[in-house]
């Protein structure tokens, strides 16, 4: 490579990394502002703490409430989850700020593709997450409580209980992506849609692995992660096709 086309590059590479930059800006703004307005305008970090811990606050006996064993854990700990609940609500326009670094290098067959991907994985973890906190927080918390001895006063700490609900959120909202995981690997010809049919017994073990690695050792919780898992693969084996056809240029398609 000659030397006259360095400059050219360095001046190129140095234009992405400004553009880079300016994305993730725009993109922390956001977060920021959303969560300047959750923890200190309306509704507060009280209020949002206290939001998160109604699943367990219903499954607890009548009267109970959570500890907090830091000297700085009950503030500390509301502020985290206002920060997780900022980037929850921001992350349509987070992705849209990758997307939007990603797309002048994209063809016009491959910008049909990010749009739709950047939509359905923004909504995809949004609706995992929402599983999670109204449906099986509420069943897991009442069976492990009502499983639990007489003997014991249950009174979960609240950092404890923050850890476990960002790693239930977290595997869950990842959880609803695999049908855009698949439609990106269809696509990308990694893998075709008669091969992903022939691994669904050993995707359906995995499956259940993952969950009795993730979750909480019973089987409810297992069977919350793992079916949808399941079910979520066989959406994007039906759906990859469509995908495929859309996005594909005039040479492909003719």
């Amino acid at each position: 490579m000659s030397d006259d086309n360095q400059p050219g590059m360095q001046e190129t590479f140095i234009t992405h990394l400004i553009e880079l930059r300016t994305r993730l800006v725009r993109a922390s703004i956001v977060v920021l502002a959303v969560f300047i307005v959750l923890f200190a305008i309306w509704p507060g970090a009280s209020a949002v703490y206290d939001f998160l811990a109604q699943p367990m606050m219903h499954a607890l006996p009548e009267g109970s409430k959570m500890i907090a064993t830091g000297v700085i854990t009950p503030f500390m700990v509301p502020m985290k989850v206002t920060m997780m609940l900022a980037v929850i609500i921001s992350l349509p326009w987070v992705l849209y700020q990758a997307w939007a670094f990603v797309a002048p290098g994209l063809y016009t067959h491959e910008k049909r593709l990010v749009a739709p991907l950047v939509i359905s994985s923004s909504l995809l973890f949004i609706a995992g997450v929402a599983f999670c906190y109204f449906f099986v927080f509420g069943t897991v918390f009442k069976f492990i409580n009502e499983f639990a001895p007489k003997s014991i006063s249950v009174a979960p700490d609240i950092e404890n209980y923050f850890d476990f609900v960002m790693t239930m959120c977290l595997a869950f909202g990842l959880t609803f992506e695999v049908p855009v995981v698949v439609v990106v690997l269809v696509r990308m010809g990694l893998v075709t849609v008669e091969k992903l049919k022939l691994i669904r017994p050993y995707v359906i073990v995995g499956a259940f692995v993952i969950a009795a690695v993730v979750t909480p050792p019973d089987i409810m919780s297992q069977l919350f992660l793992a079916v949808p898992l399941c079910l979520l693969y066989e959406v994007g084996i039906l759906v990859s096709p469509l995908f495929v056809k859309v996005t594909q240029a005039p040479e492909e398609a003719a």
